[in-house]
């Protein structure tokens, strides 16, 4: 498994596996998602890739198939986590914890002092394994509002 930065030639793969891994919503088009991320912290926005027995291409940027991936951004004061996916085939071999370590060690080199991230309720697995990862809930709510209509 290797860990980089989004490629355009992923881009319908890791949609795909959004879909597969339940991340998506219908307010949210990942493809201005995934454009508006490359638009502003490209090098923050990553991919797991698997190669293929005997080194198949899958279609991925890197000639892999495209296994994990974990959106990031910092605004100067915290560093966000989003779109953490494996896909349900590969999870359990320590995709996820690879790219929160990425994710962590790149959002530092950045200056970041702390890294944040949001999970739906009712989302236990994933508590699960944040907690597992060093995270802990806070005491905060977390208010939205939609200034652009996708």
């Amino acid at each position: 498994m290797t860990l980089r930065s989004f490629a355009e030639p992923d881009r319908a793969a890791v949609v795909a596996l959004w879909h597969e891994v339940g991340l998506t919503r219908p307010w949210n088009d990942p493809g201005k998602d995934i454009d508006r991320a490359v638009a502003t912290w490209p090098d923050l926005f990553l991919v797991a890739e698997e190669r293929g027995a005997g080194g198949a291409d899958d279609g991925g940027a890197g000639g892999g198939a495209v296994v994990g991936t974990a959106l990031c951004g910092y605004d100067g004061h915290r560093g966000w986590i989003y779109y953490l996916a494996v896909a349900p085939s590969q999870q359990g071999r320590g995709i996820g914890r690879a790219l929160i370590a990425e994710a962590e060690a790149r959002l530092e080199a950045l200056g970041c002092p702390k890294a944040m991230l949001m999970v739906r309720r009712g989302n236990e697995q994933a508590h699960g394994f944040y907690g597992g990862s060093g995270y802990s809930e806070d005491d905060v709510v977390t208010f939205g509002k939609r200034l652009i209509a996708d």
